[in-house]
């Protein structure tokens, strides 16, 4: 296939694509993401990853909350402040990493629950 030439009316857009959920197009978050600005989607996407970021370092202080010792600081006052500022990196790397799937989801919420309020 040739491309169409310049100022051609019978030329095609290749930047919409659709994105994919458990193997399937979701066409209802791509038409939100038409309806959402750039802006509002870079913001939405760093709040879901923040999200994430929080859940997972709940969840990694609740894993590391019985450990006792054996650290660098051994048993000492500042075991705790350590560990808690270790666990904080560990969730932020890993939702910058892409995390287990909690971010993708709130952004796609929060997408199609913004298309609808700029539709209304």
């Amino acid at each position: 296939m040739q491309p169409a030439p310049v100022g051609s009316s019978s030329r095609i857009s290749t930047d919409f694509s659709v994105p994919v959920v458990n193997g399937r197009p979701d066409f209802e978050f791509a038409a939100a993401l038409q309806r959402v600005s750039p802006k509002a989607q870079a913001k939405a996407k760093s709040v879901a990853t923040n999200f994430e970021a929080m859940f997972l370092n709940s969840m990694f202080s609740e894993m590391t909350a019985g450990l006792k010792g054996e650290g660098p600081f051994g048993e000492t006052q500042g075991t705790g402040v350590w560990r808690s500022m270790l666990t904080e990196q560990y969730a932020q790397s890993f939702a910058r990493a892409g995390g287990v799937g909690i971010a993708s989801e709130v952004y796609r919420t929060l997408i199609l629950q913004q298309a609808k309020t700029t539709q209304t």
